[in-house]
């Protein structure tokens, strides 16, 4: 289960990103659910969906997604509530039990699905701007994450997005793809050399992100 800490945690980081992207983000209200649509497609891609071909699954690309999903979806309920963090709090912690999932007059029963089908209900929720928390952490068992690791890669893309805007992301000077490889990559190489329980972790990250990306260009 996420706990209070890791869930506070998260909601400060996701208001601190969001507010610098942009200062009004509340006022300006973005639809941020429809992001999980289009990173939930991203997913399945990562996963192979194709029933007419062979596919491989890219597990480590497929659980940053998820990350990705994560953040829209905080900032979602975050925006739901004003940008009070315990309000958003309240309903993140209170909302892990339930089995299944009502849509479009249609019960599914989480446990009944697989991945890609978990991923394709998400994607529709998102689109009918709702969400489901008892799917999300369902997603995260069928992708070998549970809330810790969560947290622990939540963190790092949160790093990267500031380094991301750091270097020119919104004004479009920043390029994701660097050394040969998208950004995403080279976060993943440089969690796996990383304690993500140490103190400094946010630092450390930020200091490797910027040293790579210094020596790609």
């Amino acid at each position: 289960m996420l706990t209070e800490a890791q869930a506070t945690t998260m909601l400060r980081l996701q208001t601190e990103m969001n507010a610098k992207v942009n200062p009004a983000w509340i006022k300006a209200a973005y639809p941020y659910l429809r992001a999980v649509v289009v990173e939930g497609a991203e997913a399945m891609e990562h996963r192979g969906w194709k029933w007419w071909k062979k596919q491989d699954c890219d597990l480590s690309q497929l659980q940053m997604e998820l990350v990705d999903i994560w953040h829209f979806t905080l900032s979602h309920l975050l925006l739901v509530h004003g940008g009070d963090q315990q309000h958003a709090l309240g309903e993140l912690l209170a909302a892990h039990t339930a089995d299944s999932v009502t849509f479009d007059g249609l019960e599914y029963r989480i446990a009944d699905l697989d991945l890609v089908a978990k991923l394709e209900l998400n994607i529709g929720l998102a689109a009918a701007r709702r969400i489901s928390l008892p799917l999300f952490s369902a997603l995260l068992r069928d992708c070998g994450l549970d809330w810790q690791s969560l947290y622990c890669q939540y963190v790092g893309k949160n790093v990267l997005n500031f380094f991301r805007q750091d270097h020119g992301y919104k004004a479009g000077t920043y390029r994701k793809l660097w050394g040969g490889r998208e950004d995403n990559e080279h976060l993943v190489d440089i969690m796996r050399t990383l304690d993500s329980t140490a103190a400094d972790f946010q630092h450390q990250l930020y200091t490797s992100l910027q040293d790579r990306y210094q020596r790609a260009r």
